[in-house]
């Protein structure tokens, strides 16, 4: 095992390629659920990239950025309202967490994992952004 990605607390080699397996994999079952839930695609374009407001929080620091981040970005808010959206037969609160559920799982396919304080480009999944050897 990679001691740097210990270090980090990064996953490496085949886990983290499963990982990013898995999130093109919800990235793409969301997508194809909100198609045959006959959602609005303009409603998905319009809400798809809402999560990444997240980042605005690192304007403050990186502690708060990457709390903001991860909770933006983290399964259990969409499934909680996934959950409440076909309990309530809610449908807005179906699509929202679909359209949710398929953006993490395209920032995950693409590698940008929960974030740790150390900066934006520490996450989970591994370093992300221009690396410098120091």
């Amino acid at each position: 095992m990679d001691e740097k990605a210990v270090e980090t607390g990064a996953v490496t080699g085949g886990v983290r390629i499963l990982l990013r397996l898995e999130g093109l994999a919800l990235f793409a079952g969301m997508t194809a659920l909100y198609a045959a839930w006959s959602g609005s695609w303009w409603v998905y374009a319009l809400l798809f990239f809402v999560p990444d407001l997240s980042f605005l929080a690192y304007l403050s620091d990186a502690k708060f950025g990457a709390m903001a981040y991860n909770a933006a970005h983290s399964y259990l808010a969409p499934v909680i309202l996934i959950t409440l959206g076909l309990g309530l037969a809610a449908p807005l609160t179906l699509s929202i967490a679909l359209i949710w559920l398929a953006h993490i799982g395209f920032d995950r396919a693409l590698g940008y994992g929960l974030k740790y304080s150390a900066g934006f480009g520490f996450t989970h999944l591994g370093r992300i952004g221009r690396q410098t050897d120091a």
